[in-house]
């Protein structure tokens, strides 16, 4: 295992002929033909791509949905849900108000409504309620030009919600794969397979698990990944789990953070 001092590295296929450059039509014929030189970034959101400036900010609007949907916001308020999915967060804050997953499957439509209609109203009095973390934009520009990387996301959020956040901020572009979301299983290991069915069939490709690497900021993004066959990269921007929190789960390769572009792409190459 290796930390941020010392990332794993290997030389980068040859097929790529060296090309570092923007992602051009020719560079995209050239790497489809050699399929396996390409790498997948999925992306977990929350702690590895943007923060809320206030802590516990989502519930703001996961509160109000929770009241609406189900009369209840269940224990909720003193929840940790780091890592989690949504339906996940909304399982354990009202398993004990007797709300199974079968209950929850069954309003997720409901859900999905109020969740939005909650969350645009949270964030659209003119504040800033997001902030992009240190690196993160020059990293995503970085693999978006570069014929080797594709990027998707891989989150606990909802779907609208995920591409909300990243409209909020201004990071929408770099994402043009589909990927999974947290209204789609109660169990965040279910999601990279969920992306990878996906993706396979969108770029009409068949891509190895090894292919794939998962970008995250929690033992539960570690965990999905290697749960699904993946590459796990942690990054410790997260504000719950440090360094040794992560390095416990053994990833495939940690960062401190997204800061160093060197560094980050000298660690993507070696995955």
């Amino acid at each position: 295992m290796k930390d941020e001092t010392e990332p794993r590295s290997e030389n980068v296929s040859m097929e790529l002929s060296e090309a570092s450059g923007p992602r051009t039509a020719d560079s995209v014929s050239s790497l489809i033909l050699q399929p396996s030189s390409l790498r997948i970034l999925l992306w977990d959101i929350d702690g590895t791509l943007i923060h809320s400036l206030r802590r516990g900010a989502f519930k703001d609007y996961t509160i109000p949905m929770l009241e609406e949907v189900f009369g209840t916001a269940g224990r909720l308020p003193e929840m940790i849900v780091s890592g989690m999915t949504d339906l996940q967060i909304v399982s354990e804050a009202l398993k004990h108000e007797g709300f199974t997953h079968a209950d929850i499957f069954e309003r997720v439509d409901h859900l999905r409504e109020s969740y939005m209609t909650a969350m645009r109203q949270a964030t659209s009095n003119g504040e800033q309620f997001f902030e992009v973390l240190p690196g993160v934009r020059e990293t995503l520009q970085a693999v978006h030009e570069h014929p080797r990387y594709r990027s998707a996301l891989v989150t606990g959020n909802i779907e609208q919600a995920a591409y909300l956040k990243m409209e909020l901020v201004g990071l929408s572009e770099f994402f043009d794969l589909p990927g999974a979301f947290g209204d789609e299983s109660h169990d965040r290991r279910d999601l990279p397979a969920l992306a990878y069915e996906r993706i396979k069939k969108h770029l009409q490709l068949d891509l190895a698990k090894e292919q794939f690497i998962v970008i995250g900021d929690t033992p539960n993004d570690i965990d999905c990944a290697k749960h699904f066959g993946a590459r796990a990269l942690a990054v410790g921007t997260g504000r719950l789990y440090g360094k040794h929190d992560l390095l416990a789960c053994n990833p495939d390769a940690l960062l401190p953070d997204l800061s160093n572009l060197e560094l980050v792409m000298q660690t993507l190459a070696g995955l």
